[in-house]
């Protein structure tokens, strides 16, 4: 069982809403306890399930036509013309709930889908700090890691000299979002463990649903993450840097990412 002290507070904690104190906290406490990073592991399994489960089954636009042609048909002749005007009405305003439903203002949808994208990369990141193997390929080196990637993912990446720098690469593994494979390195920084993924950008929801979408480093996600973030676009590729370190260790790393790039 995870431990009591804390199972009260563990969907909590997945759902990034403890206090930033209290976040680093739990962190600390998911690494250094097998049951509770075992249980973790598998709330973030599952609700990953879920989500995909969700999407799975959506009306069909036949289905839609046929509820919408149900609504609207003509009330029989007996009906008194009060009651044929409410009918028409609840019609106009479920074609334009609907219609609001499936045509929405691109700012609307790109945050929506920013949501989803940042949603999905702290899932992973969780999922990788409560896993008893986070890494596939366990290096320190840059030119063992990246090789180990070629033929399992469909494109290539460079990883920065981290000589006098504060970080340590422990790793890594291939990672998937929105069905898509990517690299995920794990870095290590005064005991703080540092997410970066590496995703073909063009094969993301991103720029198949989303053109012109704004999710860029400039644009913060509307939902306060318990990781301090940064993504951005080079060459490509769609890169992000997650962790619960400090946002300049962020940077520092995310700027390393790009020199080398």
């Amino acid at each position: 069982m995870v431990c009591e002290a804390w199972q009260g507070k563990l969907d909590t904690y997945l759902d990034g809403e403890l206090p930033e104190q209290e976040m680093r906290t739990f962190d600390a406490h998911v690494r250094g306890c097998p049951s509770c990073s075992a249980d973790a592991l598998t709330r973030v399994q599952m609700k990953r399930a879920v989500q995909a489960a969700g999407k799975r089954f959506t009306p069909s636009a036949d289905f839609r036509k046929r509820i919408e042609q149900s609504m609207a048909r003509k009330p029989q002749s007996s009906f008194r013309l009060g009651w044929m005007a409410a009918a028409a009405a609840a019609a106009i305003l479920v074609v334009g709930a609907l219609t609001l439903t499936y045509v929405q203002t691109g700012s609307g949808r790109e945050a929506a889908y920013r949501d989803h994208v940042f949603s999905e990369i702290a899932d992973l990141h969780v999922a990788t700090l409560a896993s008893s193997s986070p890494v596939d390929v366990i290096s320190t080196d840059r030119h063992t890691v990246k090789p180990w990637f070629q033929g399992k993912i469909p494109f290539a990446f460079n990883l920065p000299e981290l000589q006098n720098s504060q970080f340590t690469l422990l790793g890594g593994r291939v990672a998937y979002l929105d069905q898509t494979p990517g690299a995920h390195l794990i870095y290590d920084v005064r005991k703080h463990h540092i997410s970066v993924f590496i995703f073909p950008e063009r094969s993301l929801l991103l720029s198949s649903k989303l053109p012109g979408s704004s999710l860029d480093e400039n644009a913060n996600s509307p939902k306060k993450m318990p990781f301090n973030t940064e993504t951005w676009s080079q060459g490509g590729l769609r890169y992000f840097v997650v962790g619960d370190t400090s946002a300049a260790d962020i940077d520092s790393l995310a700027k390393l990412f790009k020199a080398a790039s």
